[in-house]
Protein backbone atom coordinates (compact mmCIF):
# COMPACT_ATOMS: atom_id res chain seq x y z
CA UNK A 1 0.00 0.00 0.00
CA UNK A 2 2.64 2.31 0.50
CA UNK A 3 4.52 1.14 -2.71
CA UNK A 4 1.45 2.17 -4.32
CA UNK A 5 0.59 5.55 -2.87
CA UNK A 6 4.60 6.82 -3.03
CA UNK A 7 3.75 6.00 -7.22
CA UNK A 8 1.04 8.48 -7.12
CA UNK A 9 -0.12 11.42 -5.33
CA UNK A 10 -1.36 9.77 -1.57
CA UNK A 11 2.54 9.83 0.22
CA UNK A 12 4.08 6.92 2.17
CA UNK A 13 3.49 9.16 5.54
CA UNK A 14 -0.11 10.47 4.79
CA UNK A 15 -1.16 5.96 4.49
CA UNK A 16 1.28 5.11 7.68
CA UNK A 17 -0.52 8.32 9.22
CA UNK A 18 -3.48 7.05 8.42
CA UNK A 19 -2.53 3.28 9.47
CA UNK A 20 -1.68 4.31 12.69
CA UNK A 21 -4.91 5.94 13.59
CA UNK A 22 -6.76 2.92 12.27
CA UNK A 23 -4.61 0.84 14.64
CA UNK A 24 -5.00 3.90 17.67
CA UNK A 25 -9.28 2.90 16.96
CA UNK A 26 -8.38 -0.78 16.85
CA UNK A 27 -7.09 -0.98 20.42
CA UNK A 28 -9.19 1.33 22.08
CA UNK A 29 -11.78 -1.07 21.20
CA UNK A 30 -14.49 -2.42 23.84
CA UNK A 31 -16.89 -4.62 23.07
CA UNK A 32 -20.55 -3.56 22.93
CA UNK A 33 -21.57 -6.23 25.13
CA UNK A 34 -18.62 -5.63 27.53
CA UNK A 35 -19.51 -1.38 27.27
CA UNK A 36 -23.26 -2.15 27.74
CA UNK A 37 -22.38 -4.57 31.11
CA UNK A 38 -20.14 -1.60 32.91
CA UNK A 39 -22.51 -0.53 35.86
CA UNK A 40 -20.95 2.53 35.27
CA UNK A 41 -22.10 3.80 31.99
CA UNK A 42 -23.74 6.62 32.52
CA UNK A 43 -27.72 6.02 31.52
CA UNK A 44 -27.58 8.75 27.98
CA UNK A 45 -24.68 6.78 26.59
CA UNK A 46 -26.09 3.45 27.22
CA UNK A 47 -29.44 4.68 25.36
CA UNK A 48 -27.42 5.66 22.67
CA UNK A 49 -25.52 2.78 22.17
CA UNK A 50 -28.39 0.73 22.63
CA UNK A 51 -29.74 2.16 19.80
CA UNK A 52 -27.24 1.57 17.91
CA UNK A 53 -27.40 -2.24 18.70
CA UNK A 54 -30.49 -2.29 17.70
CA UNK A 55 -30.08 -0.50 14.31
CA UNK A 56 -27.10 -2.68 13.53
CA UNK A 57 -29.83 -5.60 13.75
CA UNK A 58 -32.39 -3.80 11.78
CA UNK A 59 -29.54 -3.25 8.77
CA UNK A 60 -28.60 -6.95 9.07
CA UNK A 61 -32.05 -8.76 9.42
CA UNK A 62 -34.20 -6.40 7.66
CA UNK A 63 -32.44 -4.96 5.55
CA UNK A 64 -29.94 -7.59 4.80
CA UNK A 65 -27.07 -5.47 4.37
CA UNK A 66 -23.54 -6.78 5.48
CA UNK A 67 -22.59 -5.57 8.51
CA UNK A 68 -19.74 -7.62 8.72
CA UNK A 69 -18.36 -6.82 12.72
CA UNK A 70 -19.00 -3.17 12.12
CA UNK A 71 -20.20 -1.44 15.17
CA UNK A 72 -20.25 -4.65 17.69
CA UNK A 73 -17.11 -2.80 19.50
CA UNK A 74 -16.84 1.09 21.12
CA UNK A 75 -13.68 3.18 20.45
CA UNK A 76 -12.97 6.31 22.26
CA UNK A 77 -10.47 8.35 20.87
CA UNK A 78 -10.24 10.35 23.46
CA UNK A 79 -10.90 13.24 21.49
CA UNK A 80 -14.32 15.05 19.85
CA UNK A 81 -13.42 15.23 16.64
CA UNK A 82 -12.45 11.67 14.54
CA UNK A 83 -10.89 13.62 11.80
CA UNK A 84 -11.13 17.23 9.42
CA UNK A 85 -11.86 16.17 5.63
CA UNK A 86 -10.47 18.37 2.70
CA UNK A 87 -11.94 19.25 -0.79
CA UNK A 88 -11.12 21.43 -3.49
CA UNK A 89 -12.22 22.39 -6.61
CA UNK A 90 -11.50 24.89 -8.91
CA UNK A 91 -12.71 28.46 -9.39
CA UNK A 92 -14.07 28.40 -12.77
CA UNK A 93 -15.69 24.20 -12.73
CA UNK A 94 -17.50 22.05 -11.03
CA UNK A 95 -14.92 19.47 -11.05
CA UNK A 96 -13.33 17.79 -7.96
CA UNK A 97 -9.91 17.89 -7.11
CA UNK A 98 -8.91 14.04 -6.61
CA UNK A 99 -6.42 11.78 -4.49
CA UNK A 100 -5.15 8.89 -5.33
CA UNK A 101 -5.58 6.01 -2.48
CA UNK A 102 -4.47 2.18 -2.25
CA UNK A 103 -7.68 0.04 -2.65
CA UNK A 104 -10.47 2.25 -3.49
CA UNK A 105 -8.17 4.46 -6.13
CA UNK A 106 -9.30 8.55 -6.86
CA UNK A 107 -11.79 9.84 -4.56
CA UNK A 108 -12.07 13.51 -3.72
CA UNK A 109 -11.91 14.35 -0.15
CA UNK A 110 -8.88 14.09 2.00
CA UNK A 111 -9.10 13.30 5.78
CA UNK A 112 -6.70 14.63 8.08
CA UNK A 113 -6.24 13.90 12.03
CA UNK A 114 -4.72 17.26 13.06
CA UNK A 115 -6.13 20.73 11.58
CA UNK A 116 -2.13 22.07 11.12
CA UNK A 117 -1.90 19.26 8.35
CA UNK A 118 -5.56 20.20 6.70
CA UNK A 119 -4.75 23.80 6.56
CA UNK A 120 -1.45 23.37 5.47
CA UNK A 121 -2.91 21.53 2.39
CA UNK A 122 -5.92 24.15 2.68
CA UNK A 123 -3.70 26.54 1.82
CA UNK A 124 -1.22 24.67 -0.97
CA UNK A 125 -4.59 24.43 -2.71
CA UNK A 126 -5.76 27.68 -2.42
CA UNK A 127 -2.68 28.74 -3.36
CA UNK A 128 -3.11 27.34 -6.72
CA UNK A 129 -6.02 28.91 -6.94
CA UNK A 130 -8.30 26.33 -5.91
CA UNK A 131 -11.54 26.63 -3.82
CA UNK A 132 -11.69 24.66 -0.73
CA UNK A 133 -13.65 23.48 2.02
CA UNK A 134 -12.79 21.91 5.03
CA UNK A 135 -14.63 20.11 7.53
CA UNK A 136 -15.23 17.75 10.47
CA UNK A 137 -16.43 14.25 10.34
CA UNK A 138 -17.29 11.94 13.21
CA UNK A 139 -18.14 8.50 11.57
CA UNK A 140 -16.25 6.83 8.43
CA UNK A 141 -16.57 2.98 7.01
CA UNK A 142 -13.24 0.63 6.04
CA UNK A 143 -15.42 -1.11 3.77
CA UNK A 144 -15.62 -4.09 5.13
CA UNK A 145 -12.27 -4.25 5.53
CA UNK A 146 -11.54 -3.63 8.98
CA UNK A 147 -14.48 -4.12 12.01
CA UNK A 148 -15.34 -0.44 12.48
CA UNK A 149 -16.00 0.23 15.69
CA UNK A 150 -18.84 2.73 16.86
CA UNK A 151 -16.89 5.78 18.24
CA UNK A 152 -17.46 8.26 20.84
CA UNK A 153 -17.79 11.61 18.32
CA UNK A 154 -20.81 9.81 17.06
CA UNK A 155 -22.40 9.87 20.16
CA UNK A 156 -23.07 13.57 20.07
CA UNK A 157 -26.24 13.08 17.47
CA UNK A 158 -29.73 12.63 18.51
CA UNK A 159 -31.32 9.15 18.21
CA UNK A 160 -32.56 9.63 14.39
CA UNK A 161 -28.85 10.52 13.28
CA UNK A 162 -27.36 7.21 14.73
CA UNK A 163 -29.67 5.32 13.24
CA UNK A 164 -29.03 7.34 9.85
CA UNK A 165 -25.32 6.95 10.30
CA UNK A 166 -25.17 3.54 11.18
CA UNK A 167 -27.25 2.29 8.72
CA UNK A 168 -25.35 4.79 5.93
CA UNK A 169 -21.78 3.21 6.65
CA UNK A 170 -22.86 -0.39 6.80
CA UNK A 171 -24.65 0.60 3.19
CA UNK A 172 -21.14 0.92 1.91
CA UNK A 173 -19.56 -2.53 2.85
CA UNK A 174 -22.71 -4.07 0.87
CA UNK A 175 -22.54 -1.65 -2.17
CA UNK A 176 -19.47 0.19 -2.97
CA UNK A 177 -18.83 0.84 -7.06
CA UNK A 178 -14.91 1.91 -7.50
CA UNK A 179 -14.53 5.06 -9.48
CA UNK A 180 -18.37 6.15 -8.34
CA UNK A 181 -18.03 8.37 -4.81
CA UNK A 182 -21.54 10.37 -6.21
CA UNK A 183 -23.22 7.14 -6.48
CA UNK A 184 -22.09 5.01 -3.71
CA UNK A 185 -22.35 8.39 -1.07
CA UNK A 186 -26.08 9.33 -2.27
CA UNK A 187 -27.45 5.61 -2.51
CA UNK A 188 -25.96 5.61 1.43
CA UNK A 189 -27.66 8.48 2.14
CA UNK A 190 -30.86 7.12 0.48
CA UNK A 191 -30.21 3.72 2.52
CA UNK A 192 -29.52 5.23 6.34
CA UNK A 193 -32.29 7.82 5.71
CA UNK A 194 -34.89 5.69 4.80
CA UNK A 195 -33.58 2.90 7.02
CA UNK A 196 -34.17 5.47 9.39
CA UNK A 197 -37.74 5.83 8.72
CA UNK A 198 -38.49 2.59 8.29
CA UNK A 199 -36.78 1.40 11.71
CA UNK A 200 -38.40 4.33 14.17
CA UNK A 201 -42.02 4.12 12.12
CA UNK A 202 -42.12 0.12 12.09
CA UNK A 203 -40.23 -0.60 15.10
CA UNK A 204 -40.90 2.25 17.41
CA UNK A 205 -43.22 3.40 19.89
CA UNK A 206 -42.18 6.58 20.01
CA UNK A 207 -43.88 8.20 17.30
CA UNK A 208 -41.93 11.86 17.52
CA UNK A 209 -39.21 10.01 16.21
CA UNK A 210 -40.51 8.34 13.54
CA UNK A 211 -42.11 11.84 12.04
CA UNK A 212 -38.66 13.55 12.69
CA UNK A 213 -37.13 10.64 10.65
CA UNK A 214 -40.00 11.10 7.89
CA UNK A 215 -39.33 15.22 7.54
CA UNK A 216 -35.69 14.32 7.95
CA UNK A 217 -35.54 12.26 4.47
CA UNK A 218 -38.63 14.98 3.00
CA UNK A 219 -35.94 18.07 3.91
CA UNK A 220 -32.87 16.04 2.23
CA UNK A 221 -34.73 15.26 -0.86
CA UNK A 222 -36.01 18.27 -1.62
CA UNK A 223 -32.54 20.01 -0.55
CA UNK A 224 -31.25 17.55 -2.82
CA UNK A 225 -33.22 18.66 -5.77
CA UNK A 226 -31.93 22.11 -4.68
CA UNK A 227 -28.76 21.64 -5.24
CA UNK A 228 -29.18 19.78 -8.80
CA UNK A 229 -30.80 22.83 -10.24
CA UNK A 230 -28.09 25.08 -8.98
CA UNK A 231 -25.43 22.62 -9.91
CA UNK A 232 -27.01 22.80 -13.72
CA UNK A 233 -26.73 26.36 -13.14
CA UNK A 234 -23.30 27.05 -12.37
CA UNK A 235 -22.08 24.79 -15.10
CA UNK A 236 -24.10 26.54 -17.73
CA UNK A 237 -22.18 29.99 -16.08
CA UNK A 238 -18.35 28.33 -16.58
CA UNK A 239 -19.31 26.51 -20.28
CA UNK A 240 -19.53 30.50 -21.29
CA UNK A 241 -15.39 30.40 -20.13
CA UNK A 242 -15.48 33.85 -18.73
CA UNK A 243 -12.07 35.62 -17.76
CA UNK A 244 -11.78 35.12 -13.64
CA UNK A 245 -12.66 39.08 -13.35
CA UNK A 246 -15.98 38.25 -15.27
CA UNK A 247 -16.96 35.03 -13.68
CA UNK A 248 -16.54 36.20 -9.77
CA UNK A 249 -19.23 38.78 -9.93
CA UNK A 250 -21.64 36.51 -12.20
CA UNK A 251 -21.08 34.12 -9.86
CA UNK A 252 -21.92 35.60 -6.50
CA UNK A 253 -25.04 37.21 -8.24
CA UNK A 254 -26.50 33.40 -9.22
CA UNK A 255 -25.69 32.26 -5.74
CA UNK A 256 -27.07 35.18 -4.38
CA UNK A 257 -30.48 34.31 -6.61
CA UNK A 258 -30.29 30.80 -5.47
CA UNK A 259 -30.37 31.82 -2.04
CA UNK A 260 -33.73 33.86 -2.79
CA UNK A 261 -35.19 31.09 -4.30
CA UNK A 262 -34.29 29.04 -1.35
CA UNK A 263 -35.62 31.63 1.04
CA UNK A 264 -38.79 31.91 -0.16
CA UNK A 265 -39.98 28.96 -2.33
CA UNK A 266 -38.00 25.95 -0.50
CA UNK A 267 -37.52 27.17 3.04
CA UNK A 268 -41.15 27.42 3.80
CA UNK A 269 -41.33 23.83 3.04
CA UNK A 270 -38.92 22.34 5.49
CA UNK A 271 -40.25 20.60 7.99
CA UNK A 272 -36.61 20.81 10.16
CA UNK A 273 -34.27 23.71 10.80
CA UNK A 274 -31.03 22.55 9.63
CA UNK A 275 -32.62 22.94 6.57
CA UNK A 276 -34.35 26.15 6.88
CA UNK A 277 -31.15 27.81 7.84
CA UNK A 278 -29.04 26.79 5.24
CA UNK A 279 -27.33 29.89 3.45
CA UNK A 280 -26.42 28.83 -0.55
CA UNK A 281 -24.44 32.31 -0.61
CA UNK A 282 -21.63 30.41 1.46
CA UNK A 283 -21.43 27.75 -1.00
CA UNK A 284 -18.06 27.58 -3.58
CA UNK A 285 -17.56 24.92 -5.80
CA UNK A 286 -15.83 22.97 -3.62
CA UNK A 287 -18.13 23.15 -0.69
CA UNK A 288 -21.05 22.48 -3.73
CA UNK A 289 -18.88 19.50 -5.19
CA UNK A 290 -18.45 18.42 -1.04
CA UNK A 291 -22.24 18.40 -0.56
CA UNK A 292 -23.74 17.29 -3.73
CA UNK A 293 -21.87 13.35 -3.20
CA UNK A 294 -24.51 12.81 -0.83
CA UNK A 295 -27.20 14.98 -2.73
CA UNK A 296 -27.34 13.33 -6.57
CA UNK A 297 -30.77 12.53 -7.95
CA UNK A 298 -32.30 11.44 -4.48
CA UNK A 299 -35.44 11.62 -6.35
CA UNK A 300 -34.52 8.42 -8.54
CA UNK A 301 -34.18 6.77 -5.36
CA UNK A 302 -37.29 7.66 -3.48
CA UNK A 303 -38.99 7.00 -6.86
CA UNK A 304 -37.94 3.81 -6.34
CA UNK A 305 -38.72 3.34 -3.06
CA UNK A 306 -42.59 4.43 -3.86
CA UNK A 307 -42.23 1.27 -6.43
CA UNK A 308 -40.43 -1.27 -4.70
CA UNK A 309 -42.53 -0.97 -1.39
CA UNK A 310 -39.65 -1.73 1.16
CA UNK A 311 -36.13 -0.48 1.52
CA UNK A 312 -34.63 -4.14 1.67
CA UNK A 313 -36.72 -4.59 -1.78
CA UNK A 314 -35.36 -1.39 -3.11
CA UNK A 315 -31.56 -2.50 -2.11
CA UNK A 316 -31.64 -5.54 -3.63
CA UNK A 317 -32.64 -4.27 -7.16
CA UNK A 318 -29.76 -1.21 -7.00
CA UNK A 319 -27.42 -3.77 -6.28
CA UNK A 320 -28.45 -5.93 -8.86
CA UNK A 321 -28.25 -3.46 -12.00
CA UNK A 322 -25.20 -1.14 -10.85
CA UNK A 323 -22.82 -3.93 -9.42
CA UNK A 324 -20.99 -4.66 -12.97
CA UNK A 325 -22.55 -1.53 -14.61
CA UNK A 326 -20.10 1.07 -16.44
CA UNK A 327 -22.11 3.65 -15.28
CA UNK A 328 -24.53 3.30 -12.33
CA UNK A 329 -26.77 6.58 -12.43
CA UNK A 330 -27.33 5.01 -16.46
CA UNK A 331 -28.59 1.36 -14.77
CA UNK A 332 -30.45 3.29 -12.33
CA UNK A 333 -32.57 5.31 -15.05
CA UNK A 334 -33.13 1.71 -16.84
CA UNK A 335 -34.46 0.23 -14.08
CA UNK A 336 -36.88 2.77 -13.07
CA UNK A 337 -37.95 2.60 -16.82
CA UNK A 338 -38.67 -0.81 -16.72
CA UNK A 339 -40.82 -0.64 -14.18
CA UNK A 340 -43.05 1.95 -15.64
CA UNK A 341 -43.09 0.04 -18.66
CA UNK A 342 -43.93 1.16 -22.17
Amino acid sequence: MVLGASLFSCSPGYVLRAGWEEARILARRRSMEDVLNDPTLDSTTRGKLEIVVQARSFAQQDLHLDVGDAYTSFSDIGRDTLALVLSASPVDALSAYTWWFPVVGRVPYKGFFTRAAAEKEQRRLEAQHYDTYLRTTSAFSTLGWFPDPLLNTVLRQDSVGLVETVIHEVTHNTLFVSGHVKFNESFANFVGSVGAVEFFCNRSQDESLCELAQSRWHDTVLFGGFLDVLWDDLSALYEEDLPYESLVPRRRALLQQAADRYRDKLAPEMRTRAFVRYDPTRLNNASLVARHLYYHRLSLFQQLYANSGTLSKAIEQVAAVVYDAEEPWGALERLLEAEVGP
